[in-house]
């Protein structure tokens, strides 16, 4: 439901998570060891460009377009070099996990200097590392920009973020990732650290492959033997599709920059009362003329004349009774309070002891 504040023209919008306990694969609440994400990132450069590259005063840009000539045997002096054309960037890509030789992905491309706009530009040749400092790709390719920027002598229209780009496939693995899979035992990790749900995770392992398959190390790790003779691929395969039942922790978490709430579904108040006023002071300066009768000889003055009301809005003291989320809702409403005042009374409500969940303020 969405609403609006009339004070400040902030949007409310309420999210209710409705997930008491439910199955859910292993897989969806959780990652295997080794199969996960890989980052990598390069520096290079980015040529041809409308004039809408990196200025003389970025210094890396003008080095780094002087090295790559000297490479291709060109000898340029730096300080003679003003072109507008190119532009440093930093390249980013995210590989998939098991990831072999030969294999392309999409590359990300950010300007790091003064550049206006990529649109148009070519990547030249960038080499990938890894967090260990090893080269495991190259990118190159024409950039697909999202945005543009348009100016003239008196506008600038941008629209969008035209110094990111992005090239499709724009990167070849040249190794593989380290990985092995020749292993006894691997580890299981919980995107959401729970006790409960490492102990569940543990339970439904051990009740599909036998007691001592799995065992729960902490609240965020379960390590898992694999059976012997059995394949590591199928085994896994296996592991990952089998379903637990979870549950949710309590919780309710506001944006106050977005108006945004966000409650869970277990979420329940103990009954509590609630009085939302408001108090409008305005001050209307008014000042007056004062003329003196004429030959008197008084002098003309202006009078200060200051007129101050108070409005105080009746509201009121309305009951809270949120054995569910959609209680809890409704019953908001109908006090009629507007976003930020929404936000007040759940850390009111908390404060009071009577809120039974965690309040998260982003």
């Amino acid at each position: 439901m969405a609403r609006k504040d009339i004070c400040g023209n902030i949007p409310l919008l309420i999210l209710l998570l409705f997930a008491l306990s439910f199955g859910e694969r292993i897989k969806d609440i959780a990652s295997i060891e080794g199969n996960r994400i890989n980052y990598l990132q390069g520096y290079g450069l980015v040529v041809g460009l409308r004039g809408t590259g990196d200025g003389k005063a970025t210094q890396f840009t003008v080095k780094s377009l002087a090295n790559a000539l000297q490479k291709m045997g060109i000898v340029v002096d730096p300080n003679r070099i003003t072109v507008r054309n190119v532009a440093a960037v930093f390249v980013t890509a995210k590989v998939p996990p098991y990831a072999k030789a030969g294999m392309r992905f999409d590359v990300s491309v950010s300007s790091i200097g003064d550049a206006k706009s990529l649109e148009g530009g070519t990547l030249l040749l960038t080499p990938l590392r890894g967090p260990d400092g090893k080269i495991y790709a190259l990118a190159q390719g024409q950039l697909i920009v999202g945005g543009y920027e348009a100016r003239g002598r008196g506008a600038r229209q941008v629209k969008n973020i035209p110094t990111v780009g992005r090239i499709p496939n724009g990167a070849i693995l040249e190794r593989d990732l380290p990985f092995d899979m020749n292993v006894s035992e691997v580890n299981i990790t919980l995107d959401i650290p729970d006790f409960t749900s490492a102990k569940l995770v543990q339970d439904a392992i051990n009740k599909r492959f036998g007691e001592g398959t799995a065992m729960a190390i902490d609240s965020a790790t379960v390590k898992v033997r694999i059976p012997p003779g059995m394949n590591p691929v199928d085994f896994l395969a296996q592991v990952e599709n089998l379903e637990v039942s979870t549950s949710q922790v309590a919780k309710v978490v506001i944006d106050g920059r977005s108006g945004t709430i966000v409650l869970g579904g277990n979420v329940k108040i103990s009954p509590v009362a609630v009085a939302v006023g408001s108090l409008v002071v305005k001050v209307k300066e008014m000042p007056e003329v004062s003329q003196p009768p004429p030959l008197s000889g008084g002098k003309t003055k202006v009078v200060p004349r200051t007129e101050i009301t108070v409005e105080e809005e009746k509201r009121r003291l309305v009951p809270l009774r949120g054995s569910t989320v959609q209680e809890l809702v409704d019953s908001l409403n109908k006090i009629g309070a507007t976003p930020r005042e929404i936000i007040s009374v759940l850390q009111a409500i908390k404060e009071a002891g009577a809120l039974k969940a965690k309040l998260e303020v982003l």
